[in-house]
């Protein structure tokens, strides 16, 4: 009798089963696993375990930037592209929504200004890498310490951040988008997340730009002789991940309560790693901006778990051997798939 488990077949199937449903039994795996740690020990956990709604409630209200990002990034590296100054942009958009706010700008007129900032920093990262012709990684890591250098010269001499002090103070409106619930105990930061995600979602599956962004990573000669004007597709994607860097940045300073230029230090490394672990090559051409999302969930948790089981320096060896594992995990099936 053949043996199913020794079959060609059996063994492509389950190659399969893995690469499309792993990040799933993952985050699956990350809850299990967190859900047993005797957390309700900790501080944070006091009043439940890791499932305890609250403690879901706050998971899910801290991720709303990474989550707003996740999208539009992953679709940029489907592209072929990379941007390292999401993170900056994130910082500068906080800085600026938290400027406009305390000197007395009504909300709308604040979110839509800041939204329009991050539309201006990702055409600067696209003009850079499209009409300059800089290299990506070069390109944004200018734009990475640009945009930095600007929100720490907007934030007052003496100070940290912009906050409430010195006779300004912050409108009673700042913390509704960020921080206070509106279902279901979510703020509208998160809720904006996720309809940030179904149009990325959409724009993948049902628009041209889902297209021409995976024909562009793929074989970037053979899209441009196909028609695809590759340079617009990527310098769009570059205006949407600002956009979301923006959202990112409002959804911080609003949770904080202030306007931080070092808010979004580290976000570019988070944001490659829930890509990269959500499948996306890091060579473009293939990806899935679902995974991305549940990756943006299972790195969150994780984050959450290490705040009470990891110490403090330790995190920070513990993200970046994730990154090694997810880069080192995204070649190796990259490079089965192109020998195949």
């Amino acid at each position: 009798m053949t043996d199913l488990t020794q079959s060609p077949q059996f063994g492509d199937r389950l190659k399969r089963f893995l690469k499309d449903y792993y990040i799933y039994l993952v985050l699956i795996l990350v809850v299990v696993v967190l859900s047993t740690a005797n957390l309700d020990k900790f501080p944070l956990f006091e009043r439940g375990n890791f499932l305890s709604e609250r403690n879901i409630i706050n998971i899910l209200r801290v991720s709303a930037p990474i989550l707003t990002l996740a999208g539009a990034f992953t679709l940029l590296m489907i592209s072929g592209y990379i941007d390292l100054s999401v993170g900056s942009a994130m910082s500068l958009s906080a800085v600026v929504y938290a400027l406009l706010a305390i000197n007395g700008v009504p909300f709308v007129p604040a979110f839509l200004a800041t939204v329009l900032v991050g539309v201006l920093l990702g055409a600067i990262n696209g003009f850079l890498v499209i009409r300059l012709k800089i290299t990506p990684v070069i390109a944004t890591l200018i734009t990475l310490s640009l945009y930095k250098g600007i929100a720490l010269l907007l934030v007052e001499d003496g100070v940290s951040a912009i906050k409430s002090g010195g006779g300004l103070k912050m409108p009673g409106w700042f913390n509704d988008y960020g921080r206070d619930g509106v279902f279901f105990g979510l703020p509208w930061a998160f809720w904006v997340a996720i309809l940030v995600t179904i149009a990325m979602i959409v724009a993948q599956d049902r628009m041209k730009l889902g297209k021409y962004a995976a024909a562009t990573g793929g074989n970037p000669m053979a899209a441009k002789l196909s028609g695809i004007d590759t340079a617009r597709t990527v310098i769009i994607l570059y205006v949407l991940v600002g956009i979301c860097a923006a959202l990112a940045g409002i959804a911080r300073s609003s949770f904080m309560s202030l306007g931080d230029p070092l808010s979004g230090d580290g976000m570019e490394l988070t944001a490659i790693l829930v890509v990269l672990l959500g499948g996306t090559a890091f060579s473009g051409g293939e990806g899935r901006v679902l995974k991305s999302f549940i990756g943006a969930l299972i790195i969150m948790s994780l984050t959450v778990g290490m705040l009470t089981l990891v110490p403090a320096y330790f995190q920070t060896l513990v993200v970046g051997t994730a990154l090694l594992l997810a880069a080192a995990s995204n070649h190796l099936v990259s490079r089965k798939d192109s020998e195949s």
